[in-house]
């Protein structure tokens, strides 16, 4: 078994409302992983799998549904080959219909800006103009994001992710991560996680731009974007 780099860090999160950390054990869930790991070097499915930009996170959490009956759900961080939704992997924690409807015009708009520029002397106010437009549509694009992204826990409440990181906003990639898309998704299945463990793969390699993370090696929920919010969805399990 290859060991946890982050060995002190809880898997889980402060709640606000309890004023406890609340927090799933990994052991068997990180069996689970192991089992994983041979299925993605074994299958050509997943050959390719995460070798840009040298690894991705990937979690297992083993759940219960109302007959007792043991479910698995997978996740991985961010996107997969671009792609939000892949069969047998559970999808973003944000409505995929909306985000493209809020989304896409803006995108479409910046990269009109974007060739408006190219044209434009470096020193120009016209273009400082159009580079402080192009700053504040994408500040503003970022907000409307962030605001689809709503968290619930298993006392069924509800609150957005603005609210976890009230100081300076969500940072990029909150309520992406593993953790957060594997408690969302089992909690609006109507099941009940008991463990959940998350794994760097990266076909062998040390992705220095992610700390040094390592293949094939188990990560605990990281400090800055998962712990802030784990709490919270943690709560009433």
């Amino acid at each position: 078994m290859v060991e946890c780099v982050q060995a002190n860090r809880p898997n889980g999160g402060f709640c606000s409302r309890c004023r406890v950390w609340h927090v799933l054990p990994w052991q068997e869930a990180w069996q689970g992983c192991l089992e994983l790991m041979e299925v993605l070097r074994s299958s050509a499915r997943y050959a390719g799998m995460c070798v840009e930009g040298g690894g991705k996170m990937l979690g297992l959490a083993l759940c219960r549904d109302a007959s007792g009956r043991v479910q698995r759900l997978l996740a991985f961080s961010g996107m997969y080959n671009g792609l939000w939704l892949v069969d047998g992997w559970v999808g973003p924690i944000f409505d995929l219909q909306a985000f493209a409807a809020l989304h896409g015009p803006v995108e479409r708009e910046i990269k009109v800006l974007d060739r408006k520029l190219a044209l434009l002397p470096v020193s120009s106010p016209e273009r400082q103009e159009l580079r402080r437009h192009r700053r504040e549509l994408s500040r503003r694009n970022m907000a409307a994001i962030h605001d689809l992204y709503q968290l619930k826990n298993f006392r069924g409440e509800q609150r957005p992710l603005r609210e976890f990181f009230l100081c300076s906003g969500p940072p990029s990639g909150a309520g992406d991560c593993c953790a957060p898309k594997l408690l969302h998704h089992a909690q609006r299945l109507g099941l009940r996680p008991y463990s959940m463990a998350e794994f760097f793969w990266g076909a062998g390699k040390v992705d220095a731009a992610r700390a040094g993370r390592k293949h094939g090696h188990r990560y605990l929920p990281c400090h800055a974007k998962c712990q802030p919010i784990l709490g919270f969805q943690l709560c009433g399990l």
